[in-house]
């Protein structure tokens, strides 16, 4: 068998990758991996302070790193358009897109119609919408992957999660389909499923998420970025279509 090397980042060096919600959690964690392997990585999040807390630190660990990125919000067009805008002027395209931005919700007994709608547009339009730019990019050069990064929650289906279930169920149903609509243009697209993951979506602290960690019930934000580089390393001719990583204790 050839050296395990040949597989894990080769295809990253230099690649053209667009992460949302790069700025905290999966997010993060994946663009800490990729940039050390040598990939040309653009970030945003919503909030500026995180943003720019991140960014110096991916910058800090790696000087010499091409990191790109503005604080911005997927439901905002005119952030699209600015981080967009950035791809094809800084990166000059998009090679990988990490659909990874998203937002907690309850049940329908809680909250607003105006609440249930900022995460709708979070969690599923934003995924369409940078879907969209990026397969009209991917498709021009015959070649491009894209990760939507999912939740068990659209298996477990908890009652307490409702309207969060409701979107990443969507999310279940478009990457299967949009894998079949855009694979004759060259384009790969794979669904991570996490369990529970220590991020700021998770209630309590992080010193709440170690116990729960070394107790094997969450698994750690680079757990799912080990995972994402795992698809991405696969050859042309192999696609991880979905992927589901639970925590060895967490019974779904």
């Amino acid at each position: 068998m050839r050296q395990l090397t040949d597989y894990f980042g080769q295809n990253i060096k230099d690649k053209r990758i667009v992460i949302t919600g790069g700025t905290t959690g999966i997010g993060k964690a994946t663009a800490d991996l990729l940039v050390s392997l040598g990939g040309r990585v653009l970030i945003f999040g919503r909030d500026h302070e995180t943003f720019k807390k991140s960014f110096d630190d991916i910058k800090q660990q790696f000087p010499d790193c091409q990191l790109y990125g503005t604080p911005a919000d997927v439901t905002k067009k005119e952030d699209i358009d600015a981080i967009l805008k950035i791809a094809d002027e800084q990166l000059g395209g998009i090679d990988i897109l990490i659909n990874n931005a998203g937002l907690a919700a309850d049940g329908v007994t809680t909250g607003t119609f105006e609440d249930w709608k900022y995460v709708i547009d979070t969690n599923i339009m934003g995924y369409l919408g940078f879907c969209k730019e990026a397969v009209s990019r991917m498709s021009n050069q015959k070649s491009g992957h894209i990760i939507n990064i999912g939740s068990m929650s659209a298996e477990s289906r908890s009652p307490k999660s409702t309207i969060y279930v409701a979107t990443k169920s969507a999310i279940r149903g478009f990457s299967t389909s949009l894998r079949k609509e855009v694979n004759p243009l060259g384009i790969k697209v794979s669904l991570i499923e996490p369990g529970a993951v220590t991020s700021d979506m998770q209630p309590g602290t992080r010193e709440e998420h170690q116990k729960k960690i070394d107790k094997l019930e969450m698994l750690e934000a680079d757990d799912i970025a080990m995972s994402i580089l795992f698809c991405l390393s696969q050859p042309n001719r192999c696609d991880i279509v979905t992927m589901q990583i639970r925590p060895h204790l967490q019974s779904i």
